[in-house]
């Protein structure tokens, strides 16, 4: 048997190379060898951080009696959905459409010309609450290819067509945005707010990170207070909770629960990098001091846990680990949870006593076979900062030693231009040139290894080696997003130019006749439907996400044509955002920029000079939703914010503009404070 992912670039795909089942990646041969064989082809999609996608290989991909009947009724074909989110987006779709849910582990079985006709998520290697066993699923489907071809092919046509048929209320003759749809947004969000335990809607509760991205921008721009207690109240909850690393700092993926208590534990670079900047934009607007701790421990998570040898951003760690270094049993949350014995161990029982109560450690235990996740509870004792800082360090240590979960090494263009403008104005806000720094090495990969000449930009690469994946618009849109974040906080041009560069290519390959944006390139491969989704999913959606893009770029530049794009962009949340703001946060917090300007800050003067620095940090700390920060010499050519901005009486001066028309300039930062205070 030909071991055709020994040589691929995705960790999941490798996890996968020595099972019995013959796996094919996503080629056109695929499903050249179906025909040739008159099979179906048994889509199987999932990550390498997915628990239930490990669960299921171990159950049946491992098994080496499911795998002879796959390989010998089936072309199994396997698909990392992060490699590969237009084809598991198309997917997902029929799915959802199908059985009314979704997830993954994602099995589609379909026609050799890609037509689903079967669905499902994780099946059991026994019949199990009411489900039935992977292997009854596929002696069904054999079954009814054989006897039942003429009704399969109806199926699977009937699907297709209707796939293809669906188009979405675009909205985009109905003008951007206003404040109409902002406060109707904001309505709905309050109906949809849990007062109890902050975030929206119930379990399983995901950290919102758009939609508290865009109630932050929204009390900056109107004083709405009731937008600024969810966000904040919100945020406190979640880092007070289990689904927050109270010891190494960094989020998990979501919590089970409505009250944040217990996460699944795996850890997405992109929802790092998405809490990390609201935490620092929380702060920016508040001055919270947690905020400005959990946006810093963050920001040192990724890049002590996450950052590669080549200077970029890993995806993923892995939800389970080893229970010990001797056996090869592994749990979900094994690395992370305490018991109170295990306190003791490490503590003394004096100090363990104070760690059990400051961190909700009970005998009970808040996870399995009485062990606890770590929180804050309210009320915990009186915090005493230099024992609670050894007790940390202590644990933290002693956690250090236990098996570690796995990472997912692959670099993905996207969650990688998140994580360059967290770690950029994280940087830039808190004096910490070490995480601009990064944010800088990330960027740089990104151009050197996922970018050619001609703008393209390749979806991921892992050990230096690029994938051959084409980047998706989210790709496009949030490394564009880094780079402007890192323009505006270094003051190097160069950043502008390569977002430009960016979004060029979104303008010419992802924008239809209408304005409306589609997730793949014109000249991607096609598939049964050419995805296309405005709505927040993990991250922002790339819709909206090139939206935000091309309105900062416009700012940086006075270019109209990126202008009139993300106005256009920008109909879809006058028409959505109102209605379910919860799956469009990104698109409101855009709107947002745009109803305030968004505003342009010139800083001139001296990069050595003091009064230059204190200026651009003043620029940066601004609270003008959406605003930019050009910072340079006067007539900067790399900042066309620059150009015809003198210095003032010989000295740093910054004027704060909007469409370019600028007010007088001001030379103290409290001054520039108030300019920039909506």
């Amino acid at each position: 048997m030909m071991n055709r992912l020994a040589g691929v670039t995705s960790p999941y795909l490798l996890q996968h190379a020595d099972n019995p089942v013959d796996w094919w990646p996503w080629t056109p041969e695929a499903f050249e060898e179906a025909r040739r064989r008159d099979v179906p082809v048994f889509l199987s999609v999932g990550y390498s951080a997915c628990h239930w996608c490990h669960v299921m290989a171990h159950e049946s991909f491992e098994d080496e009696a499911t795998a002879a009947y796959l390989n010998e009724h089936f072309v199994p074909v396997k698909v990392d959905r992060e490699e590969r989110p237009d084809v598991d987006a198309v997917y997902m779709e029929a799915v959802q459409a199908a059985t009314g849910q979704g997830g993954w582990p994602m099995s589609v079985f379909m026609t050799p010309d890609g037509e689903p006709f079967y669905f499902g998520t994780y099946f059991p290697p026994e019949p199990r609450h009411g489900m039935p066993s992977f292997r009854q699923v596929l002696e069904g489907v054999h079954d009814a290819w054989k006897e039942r071809r003429d009704e399969v092919g109806e199926v699977a046509g009937k699907i297709t067509r209707d796939l293809a048929a669906r188009r979405l209320d675009h909205g985009l003759d109905r003008g951007v945005p206003g404040d109409e749809e902002a406060a109707a947004a904001l309505l709905s969000l309050t109906r949809d707010y849990d007062a109890v335990h902050g975030g929206f809607g119930g379990a399983p509760k995901f950290p919102p990170s758009m939609v508290v991205e865009f109630l932050l921008r929204h009390y900056a721009r109107t004083s709405a207070q009731g937008a600024l207690e969810m966000a904040a109240d919100t945020c406190e909850a979640m880092a007070r909770g289990g689904i927050y690393d109270q010891l190494g700092g960094g989020f998990a993926r979501y919590s089970v629960d409505r009250s944040w208590v217990v996460p699944h534990f795996e850890k997405m670079l992109y929802d790092n990098a998405l809490l990390c900047r609201v935490y620092a934009h929380l702060w920016r607007l508040t001055g919270s001091e947690q905020a400005r701790r959990v946006a810093l421990e963050t920001a040192d998570f990724m890049v002590r846990e996450l950052r590669t040898a080549e200077g970029g951003f890993a995806s993923a760690l892995d939800a389970d680990s080893a229970v010990d270094h001797e056996s090869e049993r592994h749990v979900e949350g094994a690395y992370y949870v305490w018991t109170p014995g295990q306190l003791t161990a490490v503590l003394g029982a004096e100090d363990a006593e104070f760690a059990a109560r400051y961190f909700g450690v009970t005998q009970e235990g808040t996870f399995e076979e009485g062990a606890s996740v770590l929180q804050l509870p309210q009320d915990g004792p009186a915090e005493d900062a230099a024992r609670v800082a050894s007790v940390r360090q202590r644990l933290l240590a002693a956690r250090e030693r236990r098996p570690r979960p796995g990472r997912d090494d692959k670099i993905v263009a996207a969650w990688n231009g998140l994580a360059i403008a967290a770690l950029a104005e994280v940087g830039g806000y808190f004096d910490r040139p070490d995480l601009v720094d990064r944010a800088t090495e990330a960027a740089d990969l990104l151009v050197r290894l996922h970018l050619d000449t001609g703008g393209r930009l390749l979806r991921t690469s892992m050990d230096g080696r690029a994938g051959a994946n084409a980047g998706v618009l989210e790709d496009y849109a949030d490394a564009a997003e880094g780079f402007l974040a890192l323009a505006s906080v270094t003051g190097e041009g160069v950043w502008l130019e390569f977002a430009g560069l960016l979004l060029d290519g979104v303008r010419d390959r992802f924008t239809g006749s209408e304005g409306e944006l589609y997730d793949t390139a014109d000249d991607a491969e096609r598939l049964i439907r050419r995805p296309q989704d405005p709505t927040d999913n993990a991250a922002p959606s790339g819709w909206t996400a090139a939206a935000g893009a091309l309105l900062s770029y416009a700012a940086h530049t006075g270019s109209e044509p990126h202008r009139t794009a993300a106005e256009r962009a920008l109909g879809v949340v006058k028409a959505l955002g109102p209605r379910v703001p919860r799956f469009i946060g990104w698109g409101l917090a855009v709107a947002e920029a745009l109803l305030d300007g968004p505003r342009e800050v010139a800083v001139v003067g001296p990069r050595s000079d003091p009064a230059t620095r204190a200026l651009h940090r003043a620029a940066l700390l601004g609270t003008a939703p959406g605003a930019v920060v050009a910072a340079g010499e006067p007539d900067q050519g790399e900042f066309p914010l620059l150009a015809d901005r003198p210095l003032v009486g010989g000295g740093p001066a910054a004027y704060v503009c909007r469409h370019f028309v600028c007010a007088a300039p001001v030379t103290d930062e409290a001054a520039l404070e108030r300019e920039l205070t909506p």
